[in-house]
């Protein structure tokens, strides 16, 4: 019998968040929250609290995630003459990453919708990402202690690993996340050593930063399938570079 302090199951975390949401009422366009980054009611009121932190302010270049609950980090971001990178979907291009340089845009609501980001912002190659300053990852659930859960296919992490491989995180890149106050756990959850650890979690009435954790370093090669390499052209690059080296 499970006691109080075992972790919680990935996918158990997902459903009981997704009902949760969907049941109170606090879930928000698109329908249903289940299978997705859900959105959420006072998504704008995070933004703005995010927006008060001083990793924010501090920022000039920011990566950020493309579902709905972040629409309005990513409007504010480029609002404040931030650039945004945005991942292209599963990582599938050479030029995996979309620059929104907010000089170069006229219509930054456009731009940053997940179907006017691919219109609007260019295609990058990771050789052209500039060091980047705050990490901003949708979540399904995190925890008080900053251990998150997606929506289950594993890209963030790796997103994140990919960067730091690079170069263009470390260790000190601050990584933050949005939510509902019902996407935030007190119960542990079972996570892995590639899992990314939230450094700093806002809600629309708070602010939580875990602290006392380490980042993944780069890319556990040995978790990466052939199936899902041969489906991402920069990690085979990589991976040719690491053996060649």
């Amino acid at each position: 019998m499970d006691t109080p302090d075992d972790p919680i199951d990935k996918a158990a975390v997902r459903e009981r968040v997704w009902d949760a949401l969907e049941d109170s009422g606090e879930a928000r366009f698109p329908f249903p929250p289940h299978g997705r980054i859900p959105n959420f009611a006072g998504a704008d009121a995070a933004a703005d609290r995010l927006a008060e932190q001083p990793e924010w302010q501090a920022a000039a270049t920011i990566k950020a995630n493309p579902d709905a609950p972040q629409l309005p980090v990513r409007r504010r971001a480029l609002r404040e003459g931030k650039t945004v990178y945005m991942a292209v979907p599963r990582l599938a291009d050479e030029q995996c990453f979309l620059q929104l340089d907010p000089n170069d845009l006229e219509d930054y609501d456009a731009a940053t919708t997940v179907s006017g980001s691919s219109t609007h912002g260019e295609p990058v190659g990771p050789d052209a990402v500039e060091t980047i300053d705050l990490i901003v990852s949708g979540s399904v659930g995190v925890t008080d202690a900053g251990k998150r859960v997606g929506k289950g296919e594993g890209y963030s992490d790796l997103e994140y690993a990919m960067l730091r491989e690079l170069a263009l995180v470390d260790g000190e890149t601050t990584v933050a996340t949005t939510v509902h106050e019902r996407q935030l756990l007190d119960e542990p959850v079972s996570t892995g050593d590639h899992d990314v650890t939230m450094d700093l979690i806002v809600t629309p009435e708070r602010t939580v930063r875990p602290d006392g954790h380490e980042q993944p370093t780069g890319i556990n090669w040995a978790l990466l399938t052939d199936e899902r390499l041969e489906e991402i052209p920069v990690l085979q690059r990589l991976r040719s570079q690491e053996s060649d080296s």
